[in-house]
């Protein structure tokens, strides 16, 4: 006689009904921490996006790790965030990288400057040699007595030493442009060699640049001579000191960077 077993026991089955607000509960923890990072930046476009999101998952009723929406929003948030950055970042850098590189040709032109008076200090030549820095430039000034006869061109044998001194200073300090103008006073230039001061000036400035340039250390590509002539005086013209102050040379070490708001302009000519 077959014996028929009747189980008394049913399957037990665990109770998986708290799954349902553990879930809301994770998903309402990630748009907690969301919001809170999207926070740190907020834009309108921010937070309408984010409501897309919010609303495709809620409203759904997808599960936060079956649905990736609100995680690939948030990372084109980020993304679009770094692009709007970046110009910025890069401005910043620059602008911290132009700012090094002033301060540094500040330091260089001031020592070169401390070189130049130590080397006229030496050699007593405070009444024929001039050093001047601003915002654009270095500037040596120097008499045409010190180099040059009257009515000449020519480097005087004693003069070329100081020209061989400036270009070894220039030889420590590369990469500067350096140009050499050559003035003179009003009176009319009268000798068969030259046919007027802006013909002199010019032959002046350019002899003393050759003498620079005998530094083949130096790059002639940053050279430049100009003669001015009798048209940018420093002084008056109706007396014999102002005059012999508008004969001269300058050399010019021109800053790489220039502040615009702080250059100086072309001094204005002087009342004759």
């Amino acid at each position: 006689m077959s014996k028929k077993y009747k189980s008394d026991h049913h399957d037990e089955h665990m109770d998986e009904s708290w799954l349902i607000p553990y879930a809301d509960l994770l998903t309402l923890l990630l748009a907690m921490f969301i919001v809170l990072y999207a926070m740190s930046s907020v834009d309108s476009k921010k937070f309408e996006d984010m409501s897309k999101a919010f609303n495709i998952a809620f409203n759904t009723g997808v599960g936060v790790l079956d649905n990736t929406t609100i995680m690939e929003t948030g990372k084109q948030m980020d993304d679009a965030d770094k692009r709007n950055r970046r110009p910025s970042d890069e401005t910043n850098s620059r602008t911290k990288d132009r700012e090094a590189l002033m301060k540094q040709e500040q330091q260089e032109l001031e020592e070169l400057k401390k070189q130049l008076d130590k080397y006229i200090q030496t050699n007593g030549m405070t009444t024929q040699l001039d050093t001047k820095l601003n915002q654009s430039q270095l500037m040596i000034t120097i008499s045409d007595k010190a180099l040059f006869a009257s009515g000449s061109a020519a480097v005087k044998p004693e003069a070329r030493n100081l020209a061989v001194a400036i270009s070894d200073m220039f030889d420590k300090y590369p990469g500067y442009e350096i140009v050499v103008s050559g003035h003179t006073d009003n009176e009319p230039i009268s000798n068969s060699e030259f046919k007027s001061n802006w013909d002199l000036s010019s032959s002046r400035a350019i002899r003393f640049m050759d003498i620079l340039l005998s530094n083949k250390s130096l790059d002639p590509r940053l050279f430049s001579a100009i003669g001015y002539g009798e048209h940018r005086p420093v002084d008056s013209n109706n007396n014999a000191l102002g005059r012999a102050k508008n004969r001269r040379v300058e050399v010019s070490i021109i800053r790489k960077f220039i502040d615009p708001e702080n250059s100086s302009p072309i001094p204005a000519t002087p009342k004759q």
